[in-house]
């Protein structure tokens, strides 16, 4: 029995684990990814603040006077801001299902 079931375990966390690509990565243009590369540290940094504090004007907004069409450009604005500020400050770390069955797998054997 366990013949059968370690190779078919093994075979379905290979299957599950392929790679995980994020939708903000694949929206960047070039431009984008060029004008990210050429900013310091100090000036992602300024940024993610001016980002943070624009985002905390919106909140403090009456937004119930705007227009369908006002509020749908806020929608968007805070999409582009927010996935803007996710490429300035890394992103964070994405594991597949697969990735995370073959990790209890191998506690699993090791312990």
């Amino acid at each position: 029995m366990k013949k059968i079931i370690y190779p078919l375990s093994l075979s379905l966390a290979l299957l599950l684990g392929g790679p995980v690509t994020s939708a903000y990565a694949n929206d960047k243009t070039d431009n984008e990814a060029k004008k990210e590369l050429s900013l310091t540290e100090e000036q992602k940094a300024k940024r993610v603040e001016e980002i943070k504090l624009r985002v905390e004007e919106i909140k403090a907004m009456d937004k119930s006077h705007l227009s369908r069409e006002d509020r749908k450009a806020l929608k968007k604005e805070l999409k582009e801001m927010k996935a803007e500020a996710r490429v300035m400050t890394g992103g964070g770390v994405y594991l597949s299902v697969g990735a995370i069955i073959i990790i209890i797998l191998v506690l699993i054997l090791i312990l």
